[in-house]
């Protein structure tokens, strides 16, 4: 018996976890934790500023960019389960 993974569920799950966690970490930028990743990040997803918009813009970029992450290894996995 193969188990799949739900693709749309796993899809969200990962963007909303990542979302999240970019527009923590770019509301605690503003406090001074977590600057350099910022930056770094910033580097990736454009217009990600340690500001509270900026943290916007990277929580949708994080949004985005996990679902995307979540929905490759859903679909990866069920290929690989299916075939192995």
């Amino acid at each position: 018996m193969v188990h799949r993974l739900n693709v749309r569920a796993l899809a969200l799950s990962i963007g909303l976890c990542w979302g999240g966690a970019m527009l923590f970490v770019g509301w605690t930028a503003t406090a001074g934790w977590g600057v350099e990743f910022v930056r770094v990040m910033g580097s990736v997803y454009i217009g990600f500023t340690p500001s509270f918009t900026g943290a916007l813009v990277g929580g949708m970029w994080g949004f985005v960019d996990g679902m995307l992450a979540g929905l490759i290894v859903a679909v990866l996995y069920n290929l690989f389960a299916r075939k192995l």
